[in-house]
């Protein structure tokens, strides 16, 4: 979706064209599969971090474009609300002392930028979900002011043909009862609630397959230990509520629709795989076109002139399908190469913590690809989605399935299974001793105090409400201390609740 598509309505024949340059889109993928044409010279990490921006009373400042234009850094981009920003990691190899580095460098990048937002009354905020987000920031006129988004927004409230449903139950605050959101908007403005932390990882093409089969396996895992959205509109619901709020901002589907089992477009999926191939060809087969924009390339005459196409329409169309773990084909200085990008993870609370979290899941994921039983054999993949909307809703609270284990606490499977396997995956990738003991040793030490950013988020909340704050007022001062604390540095299990 970072490309720039025009701001039109499209026509039958538009649809109609589209279709048929994605049929040949996939005939070239396939051959390119086939005549192995990928470019793989070492294995090489990326990221991505979404971010909100904030005013002096902790509020959304609708101020993107000016802090875009302070921060001047062209791996800063505009993001779909008027109080989102992005920033893009250049790709760079995982072994060695790399994440060290980087992780330098997002500190340094990030206070930087920060302190240019100052300059336009705002300040940067890593966080999973805004809490102090209000139904007037859902308004159409915030979305950021690019004709791809006023485009996505238009289309997918037109294949819906109705309002966008908030609806959710919320996982109950200490001694409380549970809480419930039930909403409406006009407009895909809650999708910029939702705010993340995208790991890329290249890959083989023929190490495609169990690299996303174990992605998948993890993301429940990965959601409970590091939730940090549990706050919406005033409510305390699920530990990460972007998973269905994001799934309920963008679903072009009626009640009726989903009653049938259309498939929704943020998706898990509904099977393991056995090559990229199986994943591209779901999209097409299963989701009309959101952005029926074509290209001039012929991909199937570039490639038969030795060229490498773009899959200009095949690569829009899978943005427009937001799995949780995402195929991306891309192209670089001419030469190929195939990604999976982990979508699940939110922002923040700090550079450390988003540093721990990548560590886990590459490190973890590398080892679940070399088990000698492929763990997808044990398990199902239904259970591996069901592990994902527990660990949403009650983060270190939740019991997760997993093959031998059974249901076990994610607390408990991190610290006796796959802690273990993350150490032996990053060793197998041959991360530094000091990195790898940094960052999985920050993820040790918060499943044994069991203390994610969302549940200090709770707890903090909880405690400024039995002290006499209304709802709105314990928001907003959990906030400052939030940031004060994020930008301190400090991972969240260290995170003091209360003054």
């Amino acid at each position: 979706m970072g490309t720039d598509v025009s701001s039109r309505t499209f026509t039958r024949e538009d649809r109609q064209r589209y279709r048929e340059r994605m049929q040949r889109c996939m005939d070239a993928l396939g051959t390119m599969l086939v005549e192995d044409s990928f470019s793989f010279p070492r294995q090489q990490m990326g990221l991505e971090i979404e971010l909100n921006l904030v005013n002096a009373d902790g509020r959304p400042a609708m101020a993107n474009n000016e802090v875009l234009e302070k921060i001047d850094d062209p791996s800063f981009t505009l993001e779909l609300g008027q109080h989102n920003l992005e920033v893009n990691v250049p790709p760079r190899e995982l072994a060695g002392d790399e994440t060290l580095d980087l992780e330098r460098e997002l500190v340094s990048t990030l206070a930087s930028a920060d302190d240019k937002a100052h300059d336009a009354g705002t300040s940067i905020v890593m966080i999973g979900v805004l809490p102090t987000l209000r139904q007037e920031h859902f308004d159409r006129r915030w979305l950021s002011t690019q004709p791809r988004y006023t485009t996505l927004n238009d289309q997918i409230l037109a294949a819906r043909g109705e309002e966008v449903v908030l609806s959710m139950e919320g996982s109950p605050l200490p001694g409380r009862a549970g809480e419930k959101l039930s909403s409406y908007a006009e407009s895909i403005m809650p999708e910029a609630a939702c705010t993340s932390v995208q790991l890329h990882l290249q890959v083989a093409p023929d190490d495609f397959a169990a690299h996303w089969n174990a992605a998948q396996a993890l993301a429940g895992v990965q959601v409970a230990i590091a939730a940090n959205s549990p706050f919406l509109l005033g409510r305390a619901l699920w530990h990460e509520t972007r998973i269905p709020l994001f799934l309920q901002a963008t679903d072009t589907r009626t009640q009726e629709l989903t009653n049938q089992g259309v498939r929704p477009r943020v998706w898990f999926g509904e099977r393991w795989i056995t090559s990229i191939f199986d994943l591209f060809e779901e999209n097409v087969r299963y989701f009309p076109a959101l952005l029926p924009e074509t290209g001039d390339e012929d991909p199937l005459d570039v490639l038969g002139a030795g060229g490498t196409p773009s899959l200009t329409e095949l690569r829009l169309h899978n943005g427009t399908v937001w799995r949780w773990n995402r195929p991306v084909y891309d192209v670089v200085d001419g030469v190929p190469h195939l990604r999976v990008e982990n979508r699940v993870l939110p922002a923040g609370p700090t550079v450390l913590d988003t540093m721990a979290n990548a560590a886990f899941f590459y490190g973890a994921q590398r080892a679940l690809t070399t088990l000698e039983r492929p763990l997808w054999s044990q398990m199902s993949f239904h259970a591996a989605e069901e592990n994902l909307y527990a660990g949403s809703r009650h983060g270190m609270g939740s019991q997760l399935y997993w093959p031998g284990v059974g249901w076990v606490p994610p607390d408990e499977l991190v610290l006796r299974r796959l802690l273990p396997l993350a150490h032996e995956g990053l060793r197998a990738c041959g991360v530094s001793d000091e990195a790898r003991e940094r960052y999985l040793g920050v993820i040790e030490a918060r499943c044994l105090a069991r203390r994610t950013g969302s549940q200090w988020q709770r707890d903090t909340v909880t405690l400024l409400e039995d002290r006499g704050a209304d709802r709105d007022t314990a928001l907003t001062t959990m906030l400052t201390q939030y940031v004060e604390l994020s930008h301190a540095g400090e991972p969240v299990h260290t995170w003091p609740v209360g003054p």
